[in-house]
């Protein structure tokens, strides 16, 4: 496959408007992304797929990261999308793309229209993380429940001092939810020990 470098010179020939920054990786991992505006991801990922030199026909991961604020800089969410081209047996091109952590602001395009198995994936990113994927065709909670109300993979999420909705709540749960003030669910092995 290309150097990272080779791909982002051929992606700013074909989107020359495309804000594009290749962001090392981990020594371990050895996989540098190209961190993308988001006003020009969509066209950025039509062009890996459609470009007969890379033709990535395949979105194998979307996943997301939430970096709190730190010294002057601001929070943000970054999704993450690794693309494969099965039928030139290559990859993975890592694209990132980041959104502010306010939530009526976290949105980034969806890529389900390019890559249907986006689909689950992006929603999964919506739900724990709470990005609006804009164009998505079915954008709804796929792991919580619908009354739930928030976003508990973002690192500032605090959970709930009531489990009702937990079957089987453990030491920690308990022991939070005793600390917060909440409801505490009662065990079969409490309630047989009460007897």
């Amino acid at each position: 496959m290309e150097s990272i470098e080779k791909i982002r010179d051929d992606v700013l020939a074909a989107v020359p408007d495309a804000a594009i920054t290749i962001v090392p990786s981990t020594p371990a991992a050895n996989q540098p992304a190209l961190l993308v505006g988001r006003e020009q991801l969509y066209r950025v990922a039509k062009f890996l797929k459609e470009d007969s030199r890379y033709q990535m026909d395949f979105c194998s991961c979307v996943t997301a990261v939430d970096y709190l604020p730190k010294e002057n800089q601001p929070g943000f969410i970054e999704v993450v999308y690794h693309l494969y081209s099965v039928e030139r047996r290559t990859g993975p091109i890592v694209l990132k793309v980041r959104a502010p952590r306010e939530l009526d602001q976290c949105e980034v395009p969806s890529l389900t229209p390019l890559w249907r198995g986006c689909e689950f994936q992006e929603r999964e990113a919506y739900d724990l993380f709470g990005v609006r994927f804009t164009g998505h065709p079915d954008l709804r909670r796929i792991l919580m429940w619908d009354e739930f109300t928030d976003h508990p993979m973002r690192k500032d999420y605090v959970p709930p001092a009531d489990y009702e909705w937990e079957p089987t709540p453990h030491d920690e749960t308990l022991e939070r939810a005793r600390a917060q003030g909440g409801v505490i669910p009662v065990t079969a092995a409490e309630e047989a020990k009460r007897k």
